[in-house]
């Protein structure tokens, strides 16, 4: 008889020795929350756990989280290298190196006698990781350029796949994916809830709690159904703190992200006739600011609030190396991965990233409104 699907992921969970998360490039708030609660969870079971985004650091609004663990941007010393040299007929004297350029050359001394080729061979040991776990995830392209740089690592170890997205390609080896979910906090709880609900603290429920009312605007979106409510209620029974979750993510705003949102506000454009809004950023007024990218995400609730009428949201910001980025939100029927496509867009249906390869923030505008436009009329 086959396993079912939180049987199966307790099968890969007790294979593992050191699982690691991975987030979509362009990661929300859920994601993130759901990764600290499950990191946290995992930590029960014995398990260490390292949690990895290309997009960049935890967003400040969720710094409240006791049991959320450092996230990376990058995959670090994930395969060792093993040199070989066969020394029974030259033994080693000294061993330097020197990088010349973009290669690394060892140079090892004999006391005596000399090595050949063939008597050095080289050896990958196996990845530092076994098992992945990919959270909002709808397809390995949405993990940007962890996704490229470590491909082979990536086909090479299990992955269980979970999320709550339509758009979800089912590329893992497990995939625990719920449309029916209103958040991958709420997949992930449910997952978690049948292998053993004793394990889920207080702590680990906030944060599972924490990625359902971020993705729901607090349940005011359409899609919260009565399976939603039966959730939150399980979690706050385990202990989940829903008043501090409200009062951190939508009371309380950093000086730095009031600064950035007054910029943003003073440049808002308006398109009713195809409920769209969208604004422009520059890399001055992050520094201005004293904010970063992870402040975005405040800035579209203040948009939507704005603009209620709103369907699609963009804002346009400059990067360093002379690129152009754009965060796209859209709500259903509206599918932000599909409508950014022209424009080497990675992450979800409601959220994506946009790049363009420009310098000048006026006429990315110009481009990419002009397209979405043409694609909010068919």
């Amino acid at each position: 008889m086959s396993l079912l699907p939180h049987e199966q992921f307790l099968a890969f969970l007790s294979r593992a020795e050191r699982p690691v998360i991975l987030l979509p490039e362009v990661a929300t708030a859920d994601d993130f929350a759901t990764a600290f609660g499950l990191c946290a969870l995992l930590a029960k079971l014995g398990k260490t756990t390292e949690i990895i985004c290309a997009g960049g650091s935890t967003p400040k609004s969720l710094g409240f989280l006791s049991g959320s663990t450092p996230v990376h941007g990058d995959l670090q010393n994930i395969r060792s290298l093993t040199i070989n040299v066969n020394v029974a007929k030259a033994k080693v004297d000294e061993l330097s190196y020197t990088v010349v350029g973009e290669t690394l050359r060892i140079h090892l001394t004999p006391k005596s006698g000399e090595w050949k080729s063939e008597d050095v061979a080289v050896a990958t040991a196996s990845y530092k990781y076994d098992l992945i776990i990919t959270i909002g995830v709808a397809d390995l392209a949405a993990l940007g350029p962890i996704g490229k740089k470590y491909a082979d690592f990536i086909f090479a170890t299990p992955v269980i796949n979970l999320d709550h997205n339509t758009a979800n390609d089912h590329f893992g080896a497990l995939n625990i994916v719920d449309v029916s979910a209103v958040a991958n906090g709420e997949v992930a709880f449910a997952l978690m809830s049948r292998l053993d609900e004793s394990i889920i603290d207080a702590d680990i429920s906030t944060c599972f709690l924490t990625g359902m009312v971020a993705a729901t605007k607090s349940f005011k979106t359409p899609n919260v159904t009565p399976k939603t409510l039966k959730a939150v209620g399980q979690l706050m029974n385990l202990g989940a703190r829903r008043d501090e979750i409200v009062a951190k993510l939508y009371r309380t705003r950093s000086v730095e992200t009031l600064r950035l949102w007054g910029r943003a506000l003073a440049r808002l454009k308006v398109d009713a006739t195809h409920s769209l809004v969208w604004t422009l950023l520059t890399h001055q007024d992050f520094i201005n600011a004293g904010s970063d990218e992870t402040a975005l995400e405040d800035i579209v609730e203040e948009l939507l609030n704005t603009s209620p009428d709103a369907k699609v949201v963009a804002i346009f910001y400059e990067q360093p190396g002379e690129t152009i980025a754009v965060q796209l939100h859209a709500e259903r029927p509206h599918d932000a991965l599909a409508l950014g496509l022209p424009f080497k867009s990675s992450g979800t249906r409601e959220v994506a990233r946009l790049t363009l390869n420009s310098a000048d923030l006026v006429a990315a505008e110009k481009v990419v409104i002009t397209h979405l436009q043409k694609e909010l009329a068919k």
